[in-house]
């Protein structure tokens, strides 16, 4: 694969750190969850997986949407990212809600999330690794 665009990001400190990329656009304190014994006053990279895979499967939706002739451009995508023991490590679980607008039928819709699901650069790395749901609201 020839890359298109390569992003670049450095963490110091881990998820007690901070988290800057090569540009400066991201510059963002981390702090472990609440859950997980944190004070939860920073981002964490469970929240920073969600808002890039929702967004990038919201795009390859629009992509499968444009190609069958479909407007799916007022779909909504939330991504919820869990983390949790395995074994001695970690493990992600991830459920992808996608709201579509009223005018797609449930056999359209269904049909243009499992297309997308296929085409998004995060469901292809993820694919085998992390269990994801496809949810259809």
């Amino acid at each position: 694969m020839d890359a298109l665009y390569t992003a670049v990001a450095t963490a110091t400190h881990g998820r007690e750190g901070r988290a800057v990329s090569s540009d400066g656009r991201i510059d963002l304190a981390l702090a472990l969850p609440v859950e997980m014994g944190g004070n939860g006053e920073g981002s964490n990279p469970e929240q920073l997986f969600a808002a890039g895979y929702a967004a990038c499967f919201g795009s390859a939706l629009g992509v499968v949407g444009r190609q069958a002739k479909v407007d799916v451009s007022d779909a909504a995508v939330t991504a919820e990212v869990g983390i949790g023991k395995q074994g001695e490590g970690f493990a992600l679980k991830v459920t992808l809600r996608v709201e579509l607008p009223d005018t797609v039928d449930a056999e359209t819709g269904r049909r243009l999330v499992e297309q997308a699901h296929q085409v998004c650069p995060y469901s292809n790395a993820t694919r085998g690794n992390v269990p994801v749901e496809l949810v259809i609201e």
